[in-house]
């Protein structure tokens, strides 16, 4: 199968939608189907291959890590031309996605795509709820083309089918249980210089969106006794990230950006995973910080509330409530017992999600789109 991808976001980027797609085009090159990447140019260094093809970009002001890029249009169109794809997958909704939907319905190619941010959540924590209305006018528009929209979680599915999108699919993600595991041989208290009992760790984008106020309140509203036992280490970058600094309690250390052991490593050494963040489509820290046997306390909102199970790998809470947030904290950091058996349980679940079963089921979807668009072709 040949397939052509546009996507505005793409590795080195640090983000959820550039790392899957990394990781989709990896297994794409060791089952042997051939495939084309148009994407913007990186922040960081970008990879360059004939199968990825660069265009001058900037970032988009909700969300820097995604780039707004001025895609050659003259240029998509011969490579496209030449490389003569079976189906393309358009992965955002921005310039390079647009110019990937263009030409698949000027070149009558199928065209397929998913939906991997929840930009509308986005715009209340940026005050910008007035664009709401446009922008779900802009999306339906965007993607009623596409025979099939994969989504990562089943709240994604059942809210955009509340928005009146059909055709939608689960496309989840996995986790690599090799890299991700519990058996990390490092002393975390050691490496920070952590003296107290408890390691409570978050790891994402420092910004709005993924509610860092109510990260902050938890972390200054632990009751007393609680509080001298615990110590957060904070993993990323981002807008906000200055000010946290400022607000931060003294048992908090900012680790920067990791990743691959480094990250599983600290997974492995904490004792709690704290996600606040309600506006995730999926939450792959979350899935990684389970397969390290780390039970994680989360929003009972998005994608996450389909990731965590509810007393037996973690805990939901109420979005944007740092009482509700609290309540688990002390609930599990009291019982051995209970975050024993969350750890055990996060390790097995996350054995259940492999790369390989995903990616399989998403090739199965390419080739029931390609029977159905053929099938209409020829009717």
């Amino acid at each position: 199968m040949k397939i052509a991808i546009f996507t505005d976001t793409y590795a080195p980027d640090v983000n959820g939608v550039a790392r899957t797609l990394k990781r989709f085009t990896d297994y794409l090159d060791a089952r042997g189907h051939e495939y084309k990447v148009f994407a913007p140019e990186s922040t960081k260094e970008s990879l360059f291959s004939s199968h990825i093809h660069r265009f001058v970009s900037f970032p988009f002001f909700l969300y820097p890590e995604c780039r707004v890029a001025w895609p050659n249009m003259l240029q998509v169109r011969a490579e496209l031309q030449k490389f003569k794809p079976d189906l393309i997958h358009i992965a955002t909704p921005f310039n390079i996605g647009f110019c990937g939907l263009h030409y698949a319905k000027k070149l009558n190619i199928p065209v397929v795509g998913s939906y991997h941010t929840d930009f509308d959540q986005y715009l209340d924590y940026y005050d910008l709820q007035f664009f709401s209305k446009f922008l779900w006018k802009y999306m339906h528009w965007f993607h009623k083309p596409f025979r099939k929209i994969f989504v990562p979680s089943k709240e994604t599915l059942l809210q955009l089918k509340r928005q009146g999108f059909s055709n939608l699919r689960i496309w989840g993600r996995g986790v690599d249980c090799s890299l991700f595991n519990p058996y990390k041989d490092q002393d975390l208290h050691k490496e920070y210089n952590i003296k107290e009992k408890f390691i409570l760790t978050y790891v994402g984008r420092l910004a709005p969106e993924k509610d860092i106020e109510t990260l902050m309140k938890i972390s200054h509203s632990l009751p007393p006794a609680l509080r001298d036992q615990v110590h957060w280490i904070i993993v990323g970058d981002g807008p906000s990230k200055a000010d946290m600094e400022k607000q931060a309690p003294e048992n908090m250390t900012f680790a920067g950006y990791l990743s691959g052991q480094k990250l599983a490593k600290l997974y492995a050494g904490s004792d709690l995973f704290v996600f606040p963040s309600p506006t995730e489509t999926f939450g792959n820290v979350v899935l990684e910080a389970l397969a390290c046997g780390l039970p994680v306390i989360g929003a009972d909102s998005g994608g996450v509330k389909n990731i965590i199970q509810e007393g037996q790998t973690g805990c939901l809470c109420k979005p944007r409530s740092a009482e509700s947030f609290i309540q688990a904290i002390e609930k599990i950091l009291k019982e051995d017992l209970l975050r024993e058996k969350m750890s055990f349980n996060a390790r097995n679940y996350a054995l259940s999600q492999t790369w390989e079963q995903i990616f399989d089921g998403l090739l199965k979807e390419y080739e029931d789109a390609l029977i159905e668009f053929e099938e209409v072709r020829y009717a």
